[in-house]
């Protein structure tokens, strides 16, 4: 008998092949073909658990990654195009910005809380969508109640007739809303001021780490008070249907289904793990590393972790963790930590033919990002592929010559490059703008030439 997960869990990539999800993968992130491959079997792989029987489904767990390369190859962005792709909550987190349990900072479990805080705002704007025709139904209701309060009737008057004279009016004002007309009248309504009272924690850390949650034991404090305002219908109509939206989904069915969709489809992306990795001789701050290690392990094992939505099991999240292990290697970290990665791929370095690639291919290349950022200004700019060519070489020749950013150094290249353009657009007389090889050479040449502003400027 397959496995029956809630409609929270299920995605319009349930029918995607691995070779699909790595085509998918090819449209934003260049090469990398191992890392992709890797992704989109742990993907399938989590498709095929979901049409298991309960029994089997429940002992399969998720086979995490290790990604391996330097910074600004495609590591994160390939977790984050994966996590889109799949529809499945996703958070991406510094190794390094945690402390061992007993350190002031921030503990490992934070990490899961905030998966499910962010799952929790997905399906409400999922459910938001589903009831929003129902809410501006709703609303429109009460703008007329507003804009045609009842008529008393005199006593001699026909209680029928005067019904049916309301309801021709109403239905002619209804009409006049829906067509925009009374947009600019002004209403009265009851505005609900948000109040913040000011609390503050010594240690920093959030209520809820702090394990009190003022909002449940003192929910009054926080809602703030009721004032009527006046505001055009326009603007009442937004907050009227915010309100009607509100009161239209059960909330607690919300929660229900975000901490289902973490625990069966959550990724969390663990970046710099390197850096908590252990050294030989390591002293001084060095000795929370392996504690760090240590408290990490239980959540990629699977533990339960306590969350202001209910206790959320973490077996099925998929962990991704990512590092450079310039100075460090993966044998560094503790060995439980390292066989709860079993896939590991490593990300290749980015040369001048990626580059060039990077500039043009993707969706949202930069070539094409400049190109539209301009145009809001009226003009037209348009690359060479030998200029394009001249960019990707200088990009490499900087990388080679000083520390090796990968494709983030194309960002800092072309904006160097275009910089007398984004200043002196709105006042260009001449809106065709072509960069070609003369123009990138000319703006880049003498800041490539010299090592000492190269490691400043670019």
């Amino acid at each position: 008998m397959p496995i029956y997960l809630p409609e929270a869990t299920r995605t319009s990539a349930d029918t995607l092949t691995p070779r699909q999800i790595v085509a998918e993968l090819d449209k934003y992130v260049i090469g990398q073909k191992a890392a992709k491959r890797a992704v989109a079997i742990a993907l399938r792989n989590r498709m095929r658990r979901q049409k298991l029987a309960p029994e089997l489904a429940e002992e399969i767990a998720p086979k995490n990654i290790l990604m391996i390369g330097p910074t600004g190859v495609g590591k994160t962005e390939i977790a984050r195009r994966l996590a889109r792709l799949a529809q499945s909550p996703f958070i991406k987190v510094e190794a390094s910005k945690f402390t061992e349990v007993g350190y002031v900072g921030r503990d490992v479990e934070s990490m899961v809380r905030d998966l499910v805080e962010l799952a929790v705002n997905m399906v409400r704007d999922e459910r938001i969508e589903e009831v929003h025709a129902k809410a501006e139904l709703n609303t429109e209701e009460r703008l007329l109640d507003l804009l045609l309060p009842p008529r008393p009737g005199a006593p001699d008057e026909d209680p029928g007739r005067i019904r049916d004279e309301m309801h021709g009016t109403r239905q002619r004002m209804r009409e006049q809303l829906r067509d925009g007309r009374l947009d600019d009248r002004v209403v009265e309504v009851d505005v609900q001021e948000k109040s913040f009272p000011s609390i503050e924690f010594i240690t920093g850390s959030s209520m809820e780490e702090v394990g009190v949650n003022l909002r449940d034991m003192m929910p009054g404090l926080f809602q703030g008070r009721s004032k009527r305002r006046r505001v055009t219908v326009a603007e009442a109509r937004e907050r009227l249907t915010q309100e009607e939206e509100q009161k239209l989904i059960d909330m607690e069915a919300v929660a229900a289904a975000a901490v289902e969709r973490v625990e069966q489809a959550g990724i969390i992306f663990v970046d710099e793990i390197d850096k908590i990795a252990g050294r030989e001789g390591a002293q001084g701050p060095d000795v929370s590393r392996e504690g760090v290690q240590r408290d990490i392990l239980p959540i990629v094992e699977g533990t339960t972790v306590n969350t202001k939505y209910g206790m959320v099991r973490t077996d099925h999240i998929l962990f991704i963790a990512a590092g450079a292990f310039h100075v460090s290697k993966p044998s560094d970290l503790i060995p439980e930590l390292q066989g709860r990665f079993p896939i590991r791929v490593e990300l290749e370095a980015l040369g001048k033919e990626e580059f060039i690639r990077i500039l043009t291919e993707p969706r949202s290349a930069l070539v094409k990002q400049y190109m539209a950022l301009m145009e809001t200004e009226g003009i037209e700019l348009t690359f060479t592929a030998g200029a394009i060519e001249r960019i990707a070489d200088f990009a490499t020749q900087v990388n080679e010559r000083t520390e090796n950013i990968g494709a983030r150094r194309l960002h800092t290249v072309m904006e160097k490059l275009l910089d007398e353009i984004s200043f002196e657009g709105p006042d260009l007389v001449e809106k065709i703008v072509t960069i070609d090889d003369a123009y990138v050479t000319k703006m880049l040449a003498d800041i490539v030439k010299n090592e000492d502003l190269s490691r400043y400027i670019l």
